[in-house]
């Protein structure tokens, strides 16, 4: 079981898309770089759309901050060429850990159509990472104990993969069933950590867990949390995610009139929903910020994953 002394946390970000959004989020960043989390990742939008607003983002994690960036890479529109090219454009960059998603249908395109490119899975996506990896370092010279001077060949640097896994269900699966074997085939590509959908009960998550080792998964499983601040933010949730509607949080939320009342709600929410996952096993938490700090560290501090230092720090 985990505790506060042993889990760990991370956050999601997505890059800026003007001026006054970028400053907003730098400034978030140094909040939630000093809270110590185990990597900050960082969204890529389809057919490269933020590429270049990504790529600053994540520069600046490695430049400006200890934390370790993950960067988010899509199926979308891109050929093996492209996908390639952009893997070692971030390579290149130092970026060693990776979020490999299939992606969803660009707006306008509809689910049936060809929008995927020459990758079509994200375990495709995993394999392509590890060979691009591999042939850009295909071996290391290392030390040798009890020789000075002499070395030997060792394996190039390995990359960090994580991918989706979903506790209740892709919309576009069959049954849960299906996505374990999905998130099976996954691993077996080279995939070395998952990162959950968003869901709203503990045991969503921690009965998802147990099937999936049951099924012969290794790889650790984050799930992923994000404080619910209105009503409204609820609703473009439920959109994105195809989750089925959390009631008794949205009665909760409703019932309340102030934002700064429905943040903290939000908040106590997220906040009960970590110290079950804790309390279940789960060995880390990782939180989707919607470029904002406030409510993310409050969650941490509730728990007990930030000490005093780092509560003052943020």
């Amino acid at each position: 079981m985990a505790s506060a002394s042993t889990a760990t946390f991370s956050f999601e970000l997505y890059p800026p898309r003007s001026e006054a959004a970028e400053a907003s989020l730098f400034a978030s960043l140094e909040h939630l770089a000093a809270a110590g989390p185990e990597f900050i990742s960082v969204t890529y939008g389809a057919n490269g759309s933020s590429r270049e607003h990504s790529l600053a983002v994540l520069r600046h994690l490695m430049n400006s901050t200890s934390v370790h960036p993950m960067a988010h890479l899509t199926c979308v529109g891109s050929s093996y060429e492209e996908a390639s090219r952009l893997i070692r454009e971030f390579l290149d960059a130092g970026i060693t850990s990776f979020l490999a998603l299939r992606g969803d249908p660009p707006k306008g395109v509809e689910e049936g159509e060809n929008f995927l490119g020459d990758i079509g899975s994200a375990g495709e996506l995993v394999q392509l990472i590890h060979r691009v990896q591999a042939e850009r370092v295909p071996f290391t010279f290392g030390e040798v104990p009890g020789f000075p001077g002499a070395k030997r060949l060792r394996s190039g640097e390995k990359v960090t993969i994580a991918v989706a896994a979903f506790p209740n269900g892709h919309p576009r699966s069959r049954s849960v069933d299906q996505d374990i074997d999905t998130l099976l085939a996954k691993e077996a590509a080279g995939a070395n950590l998952a990162i959950s959908q968003l869901f709203f009960r503990a045991d969503d998550y921690l009965g998802f867990v147990e099937r999936a080792r049951a099924a012969g998964l290794g790889m650790r499983i984050l799930p992923g949390i994000m404080p619910v601040p209105s009503p409204r933010r609820l609703d473009r949730i439920l959109e994105l995610s195809g989750e089925a509607d959390p009631t008794e949080l949205r009665a909760r939320l409703e019932s309340v009139a102030s934002p700064e009342e429905q943040a903290r709600i939000g908040v106590e929410h997220a906040s009960e929903l970590a110290s079950d996952l804790l309390a279940g096993g789960a060995d880390g938490i990782h939180l989707y910020t919607f470029n904002q700090h406030e409510a993310v560290l409050d969650v941490l501090g509730n728990v007990g994953l930030l000490d005093t230092r780092q509560k003052e720090t943020a």
